[in-house]
């Protein structure tokens, strides 16, 4: 399935170009800007025939409803984001060791999107969201993930609890991030096929969240502040899974 969707930015819409132009469907851009950076992106658009559309500013504005657009806004289509069939059909045919990252109920799309853009970074096969109380991919999430948006299988289930006993019936262990768990992720193993799980802001992961994991693990706080912000913890943890990964293969 297919969806349109707006992509708000100059650095989003830049990283849209280069990972799928043949999906941009409009280009409008400030009628009233000419700086450098824009024109050059206007140039290479046009190099593949696609012509921009001067409007104003204050149209603009509307459009990208709050998200500063730098004088650009496109229209691309993109993948929609999938279900639980669509999971399984991924964790049949698997490209390499499977790795998976579980949003529970994260609601900031500045942390979705941070989340999305470092997982694509990380090689994370997919990321698993509820459809309850989790935030879709807006406008705001697109422009914060810088193309990952495009690029990552999102995953939306109905229930969560149900879908990790799916996982680690598939031969996924599942960790889950949790500050009062004794291991540290430098005590685990991550050499093999999982998926992490991240909880959603201030409450953390919930408690059939927690029980559906094979195993809590939290970073190490030395300082005074009790917790890491979602987006960063998860980016840690994705990759020191990559860290150990990438000894293990020895490459």
């Amino acid at each position: 399935m297919k969806a349109r969707r707006r992509v708000i930015g100059l650095h989003a819409a830049e990283a849209a170009l280069e990972h799928g132009a043949d999906k941009i469907l409009a280009v409008w851009i400030d009628s009233q800007r000419n700086d450098v950076r824009l024109m050059a992106l206007v140039d290479r658009l046009s190099a593949l025939g696609l012509k921009s559309q001067p409007t104003q500013r204050l149209r603009l504005e509307q459009m990208a409803e709050g998200t500063p657009h730098q004088g650009v806004i496109l229209e691309v289509l993109v993948a929609d984001e999938w279900g639980e069939n669509e999971l399984r059909d991924a964790l049949e045919s698997p490209k390499g060791m499977p790795f998976f990252l579980v949003l529970d109920h994260v609601q900031d799309p500045h942390n979705f999107g941070a989340c999305l853009r470092t997982a694509d970074a990380a090689g994370v096969h997919g990321v698993i969201v509820t459809k309850d109380q989790s935030v879709g991919i807006t406008p705001v999430v697109a422009k914060v993930a810088s193309g990952a948006a495009e690029t990552m299988p999102v995953y939306r289930v109905t229930n969560l609890a149900r879908t990790l006993k799916f996982l680690k019936g598939a031969g996924l262990w599942v960790f889950g991030a949790a500050g009062e768990a004794h291991k540290t992720a430098y005590d685990i193993d991550f050499n093999v096929p999982m998926a992490l799980v991240m909880g959603g802001e201030g409450k953390g992961l919930r408690r059939l969240t927690r029980e559906h994991c094979d195993g809590l693990i939290k970073l190490p706080m030395l300082g005074t502040v009790e917790s890491l912000n979602v987006s960063v913890a998860a980016g840690i943890l994705m990759y020191e899974v990559v860290r150990q990964r990438v000894v293990a293969s020895g490459s």
